[in-house]
């Protein structure tokens, strides 16, 4: 049995604040989309219009090659509807306060769903390729090849428009906000909020969904134009089939990679564990403190978040340990918890 005694005897220190709006700041880390959702809606738009002329052109003209990679084509267009969809939704929602801290994630889970859209695509790709290299089908490759090219040259263009944004995705947001309170009950917990930007790069995997998924397109296109032209020169019907195995396994390794990768982001994947090992050695060095719990993890593509409880036996505030923490990485949102102890 424990017995608890209270003083209570309180002592603050509220860095002269006048009210509670000093204590307050937004979670609403929301990344700023403009120029990839323009691109995407162009990227969109193109894909479209492609994929109505070949349904139309295949259908008057009975070709079953252009109807077949017009309906390939309705696949995109669906996925890029999906990645404006999120965009509008990330935008309309950023402020809500149904969201602890904003929209940041929705992107990612974007994201997620179009790589295994994708990864879905692969496996049908491969089972179909794998069928037709052991039960090889007649192909009419002068109309085939055409297609082809047309496809191509779409998804080049596609790819070119998104490219500068997969890997130059601008940003802005700066604003630093700090505070603590010390309270003195027993034991003290001293808590600090801190927010400062500095990345270099960003990770929208809803962007880079609808990137690869033209790249993917791009790659299929290319392998067909040259497995149509052994085909129709040599005769290698296997080899349009052996193309079609090749993307298949480039593909579903880019669907992995952006699975894996946007799955970190939504299950809370801890960031920069050596780092934080580095900090809770330099806060630990005097002897007079010790780190009991530190994690840190993604809040959107471009903000991280972190918790540190620390137990001392000095009279440092959390604002001390913000510091130390700010000299060794950039954390948007920092939650600092300081208990004093007698002894550690």
């Amino acid at each position: 049995m424990t017995s608890h005694h209270h003083t209570h005897h309180h002592e603050h220190d509220d860095c002269n604040s006048t009210s509670t709006g000093d204590w307050r700041h937004a979670h609403n880390y929301y990344v700023d989309t403009q120029s990839a959702e323009k691109k995407i809606n162009l990227v969109f738009l193109l894909t479209t219009v492609t994929m109505v002329v070949e349904i139309v052109a295949g259908t008057w003209f009975g070709s079953m090659a252009l109807l077949a990679d017009g309906w390939h084509m309705f696949t995109h267009s669906a996925a890029f509807a999906v990645s404006m969809f999120v965009y509008w939704y990330s935008r309309k929602h950023r402020n809500s306060s149904a969201f602890a801290f904003g929209t940041g994630k929705v992107n990612a889970l974007g994201g997620f769903a179009s790589a295994v859209a994708l990864g879905t695509v692969a496996l049908m790709m491969l089972i179909e390729s794998t069928e037709r290299l052991f039960l090889p089908e007649s192909i009419s490759f002068n109309e085939a090849i055409v297609v082809a090219i047309v496809g191509f040259i779409v998804n080049v263009a596609s790819v070119f428009l998104l490219h500068d944004d997969h890997h130059h995705h601008g940003h802005s947001h700066n604003h630093a906000h700090g505070h603590n309170n010390g309270h003195s009950h027993g034991h003290s917990h001293n808590h600090s909020h801190s927010h400062a930007h500095d990345h270099d790069h960003d990770h929208d995997h809803n962007l880079k969904a609808a990137y690869f998924h033209v790249l993917a397109d791009t790659l299929t296109s290319l392998l067909a134009i040259a497995a149509l032209i052994l085909g129709k020169y040599y005769g290698w019907l296997w080899a349009d089939a052996l193309m079609g195995i090749v993307g298949a396994v480039v593909i579903a390794k880019w669907a992995w990679h952006l699975i894996s990768d946007s799955s970190a982001m939504l299950l809370d994947k801890s960031l920069h564990a050596e780092k934080l090992e580095v900090i809770a050695e330099h806060i630990e060095k005097t002897g007079e403190a010790k780190v009991t719990d530190f994690h840190c993890w993604q809040l959107s593509g471009k903000h991280v978040a972190g918790v540190l409880t620390i137990a001392t036996t000095s009279d440092s505030k959390a604002e001390h340990y913000r510091a130390v923490v700010s000299g060794h990485l950039d954390i948007d949102h920092l939650t600092i918890e300081v208990n004093r102890v007698d002894s550690l």
